[in-house]
């Protein structure tokens, strides 16, 4: 609660000005409508009771035509501030959406569904809209025209205006109960909508291979699953939408009934009051049940978008808070030092519970060594990769570099100083060029990014291209083969002069030729760079510094090859498998 108040405040907080004159226009606008009634009052009292001629109250109905015009003004302008109110807040939210998106932690932008963020960021922000265009301005009407309403009613004729102070309260009461249950359904339809953009956006990106698998099928009835799960909970709010309106018109005609039925006793039985007061009051009367009708509506969309803002506000929780200048900048000291030394302090880690566990225990690396990580497949060497890299975060224990604990805040420094290449690198629609771009924090010239290309083996390549480095490059790198794939990867990577490498065996699956190519590559880069590979060439292994063999997700043992060779039969066996299969 304490999150939602804070995010709505600070919204509002930005739109002091426009705040104000909502109240300001209201004013207006309560003015506007009682001199409107006061006015066609008197018209009516002096055509139809006093029989005046049309000609004697021309100017009074002119004056009549104009306060209407101004009502209707006032009316717009309202609206009109309002959907700039909202403009605004739907902006600075989905600022704060992609900002923490951007910031967040590398575990929890792993986490979750691609397609339930993409429908926090899209369509819960949008659905906001409702709280600041609707809302905020009904309840700005609602909180001073009514008042003066009941302050002339009060003048006018005592006993109405107690009955339209005994049965207003009713409306907001029914407001309250229904707002409360809308927020909860919208909250879950929120729930149910990122639930089905998730569903639907994993099986396009999967869809072929679900095809080839022959689980196309049964994913349809997932999404359908989902899509009608969303179809529920949006009609439930539907459901209560459409019983609040019911309720709020049958206790606003009730109401009026009631007024009415009380002027006509005092006009027509006690002839007590006088035919204009009448009927001035009951043309206030629709119109103070209106505003607190049209707020009761209001208040229900208000609380529907509280529920698509909750959903903003988890995301946004989910920042880990920055650390302090000071702190940061005594740990940008502490990991200046490069390349580093980076030691794991009893590291675990499990995806799930009853699920595989690693175990790392304590391992180092020196700054400037080459270590190589083998194992059977699913010993865990990936899952240590990701570890040292930063993309998980481990259960328990310590990842330190240069001594300073790699923690949440200092991730942003780390990554500055680490390039992770993966055997299915990502590339995005755009050019080489600006591919290869996005391997520096930084502004760079073309010169410079063609320097990478080259040092990457990437120039053949796009001097081969008839728009060479301006060559378009579909999403997902389609047209490229997997080495340029990789050899864009690694330009990435010379273009940023990392002072930690981070390999998943980057050339399994290639030709001869391209894995030369970057396998030079790779030695050149590595030269003043802390190296860690995971490692299923024999190429690789013989030549690295250090070798850890992972088996069952623990360390077994660590080395030199020709140690490894001597001491670790299971190390020896892996060796004589790869130089039968011809890996060497």
């Amino acid at each position: 609660m304490k999150r939602k108040t804070s995010l709505i405040a600070k919204q509002l907080s930005a739109q002091r000005k426009r705040l104000v004159f909502l109240a300001v226009i209201s004013l207006a606008l309560g003015a506007a409508i009682v001199s409107q009634a006061a006015l066609l009052a008197e018209a009516v009292q002096r055509l139809f009771v006093e029989s005046a001629s049309f000609s004697s109250v021309a100017m009074l109905l002119g004056i009549l035509l104009c306060v209407m015009a101004v009502r209707t003004l006032l009316s717009y302008g309202n609206g009109k501030v309002g959907l700039h109110m909202a403009a605004a807040a739907k902006t600075n939210m989905r600022a704060a959406v992609l900002q923490n998106m951007t910031h967040a932690s590398m575990p929890s932008a792993l986490c979750g569904q691609t397609g339930g963020k993409v429908s926090i960021a899209l369509d819960a922000v949008d659905e906001a809209d409702g709280y600041f265009s609707q809302y905020m301005p009904r309840m700005a009407e609602a909180a001073v025209i009514p008042i003066m309403i009941l302050a002339v009613t009060f003048v006018q004729h005592a006993n109405s205006a107690l009955i339209m102070l005994f049965t207003a309260p009713f409306i907001p009461l029914f407001m309250i109960l229904a707002g409360l249950k809308t927020k909860n359904k919208a909250e879950e339809k929120y729930a149910q909508l990122a639930d089905f953009s998730g569903t639907f956006l994993d099986s396009l990106q999967g869809l072929v291979t679900l095809k080839l698998f022959g689980r196309a099928r049964r994913q349809q009835q997932e999404i359908e699953r989902s899509s009608l799960g969303y179809r529920d909970a949006t009609m439930a709010i539907l459901r209560i939408a459409f019983t609040n309106t019911f309720m709020l018109e049958s206790i606003v005609m009730l109401s009026i009934g009631i007024v009415a039925l009380e002027l006509a006793i005092q006009l027509l039985v006690f002839k007590s009051m006088t035919f204009h007061t009448a009927f001035l009051v009951l043309l206030l009367v629709p119109e103070f049940y209106s505003l607190l009708k049209n707020s009761g509506t209001a208040f229900h969309s208000g609380r529907t978008s509280m529920g698509a803002i909750r959903k903003v506000e988890n995301m946004l929780a989910e920042t880990i808070g920055a650390a302090q200048p000071d702190e940061f900048m005594a740990s940008q000291t502490k990991l200046l030092p490069m390349p580093p030394s980076i030691e794991l302090d009893n590291v675990t880690f499990r995806y799930a519970p009853d699920s595989f566990e690693l175990k790392a225990g304590r391992i180092s690396v020196k700054p400037g060594e080459h270590i190589a990580i083998v194992g059977a497949s699913g010993s865990g060497k990936t899952t240590l990769l990701h570890l040292i890299a930063g993309l998980l975060k481990p259960a328990s224990g310590t990842i330190r570099v240069n001594g300073t604990p790699l923690s949440q805040q200092y991730e942003s420094l780390w990554f500055e100083r680490v390039s992770y290449i993966t055997q299915h690198p990502y590339i995005f629609a755009g050019t080489f060029a600006e591919n290869i771009a996005i391997g520096a924090r930084r502004n760079v010239t073309r010169a410079e990014i063609e320097q990478a290309a080259e040092e990457a083996g990437l120039a053949e390549v796009a001097a081969q291209l008839e728009q060479g480095f301006d060559t378009y490059v579909g999403e997902g790198g389609r047209g490229l083969s997997g080495g340029e794939k990789q050899r864009l990867a690694l330009a990435r990577a010379f273009l940023k002069r990392p002072a930690v490498i981070l390999f998943d065996e980057p050339t399994v699956g290639l030709d001869l030729h391209t894995e030369r190519v970057l396998q030079r590559a790779i030695a050149a880069l590595a030269k003043t760079a802390t190296m860690i590979t995971v490692a299923h060439r024999l190429y690789t292994i013989r030549h690295a510094d250090n070798i850890w063999f992972m088996e069952h997700g623990a360390l077994a043992a660590s080395g030199r090859h020709d140690e490894l060779m001597e001491s670790l039969p299971q190390y020896a066996e892996m060796v004589d498998v790869q130089r039968k299969g011809g890996l060497a």
